[in-house]
């Protein structure tokens, strides 16, 4: 019941974003339009902007949703690339042809006014599951602990629940946001909170802890001494268009994934 109420709540977003935007118009001509992961959602449309610069005959069209729009999107054809930032795709993802542009490692943030600053792999796990409600029990102070997270169908969410939670249910007081975004500013406006988000993402309006002794740094997950990662996807449908190559040509380029490296996310090449 739960995959299907997911799965209903997918196909109506992706509805809603693919008629209520540019985006029902991708069969217009040199118009490409992207849908899916909103932690990758500004790395494109900065790729994006770019891109048109100095093609000024393409207009691209970069949509949001989460990771499960981005694989629905590509499945039904209306966008001609989805994203998606998950450890692994899902079997109904089989069906379309993948490519990783980027590697993004994920930061668990807390409040500037918050005194911890680590936190262990099982004290995190504890948090995130509700066997841990007070701050005082992980070197804080004495007050109870609001965890913020993404909603279903994120792929930040789905990578955080694999690689954290393992088996087990994330609790069911916490809070949720539809974006890596508002997850900042909800922890950025409460002492309590607790959430995560791209490395790529942090600023200082939140504070990242470090996890297992290791600071969420992309140099640490180059090194592979930080384990908080997972790979972005361009997904893409049947044969595609020579102007949608063009654009993934264009980011797996050495110049777009020097933009990717400044902007925050790790390259591939």
């Amino acid at each position: 019941m739960r995959r299907n109420t997911l799965s209903v709540v997918v196909l109506v977003i992706c509805g809603s974003l693919l008629a209520s935007g540019p985006g029902c118009s991708r069969k217009h001509h040199n118009i490409i339009t992207l849908a899916g992961s909103t932690a990758f959602q500004p790395f494109a449309e900065k790729l994006a902007e770019r891109y048109q610069a100095e093609h000024k005959d393409i207009h691209i069209n970069v949509q949001g949703g989460g990771s499960a729009v981005g694989i629905q999107s590509a499945l039904a054809g209306n966008a001609d690339i989805g994203m998606a930032d998950l450890l692994e795709l899902p079997d109904e993802a089989k069906a379309l042809n993948s490519v990783t542009v980027a590697r993004d490692g994920i930061a668990i943030i807390v409040n500037p006014q918050n005194q911890v600053r680590a936190l262990s792999p099982t004290q995190t796990h504890d948090i995130f599951v509700g066997r841990i409600t007070n701050w005082k029990d992980v070197g804080g102070n004495d007050a109870a602990v609001r965890v913020i997270s993404r909603e279903e169908g994120s792929g930040t969410r789905s990578s955080f629940d694999k690689l954290v939670l393992g088996a087990d249910r994330l609790v069911s007081a916490a809070l949720f946001q539809n974006s890596n975004g508002t997850v900042r500013e909800a922890v950025a406006s409460d002492p309590s909170a607790i959430g995560y988000l791209s490395i790529g993402l942090v600023n200082d309006r939140v504070k990242p802890v470090s996890y297992d002794g290791v600071t969420p740094s992309n140099e640490n997950v180059k090194m592979g001494q930080y384990p908080l990662a997972r790979p972005i996807f361009f997904l893409t449908k049947g044969q595609v268009a020579p102007m949608v190559r063009a654009f993934i040509d264009y980011v797996l380029s050495d110049e777009a994934q020097g933009i990717l490296e400044e902007e925050g996310l790790i390259a591939v090449k």
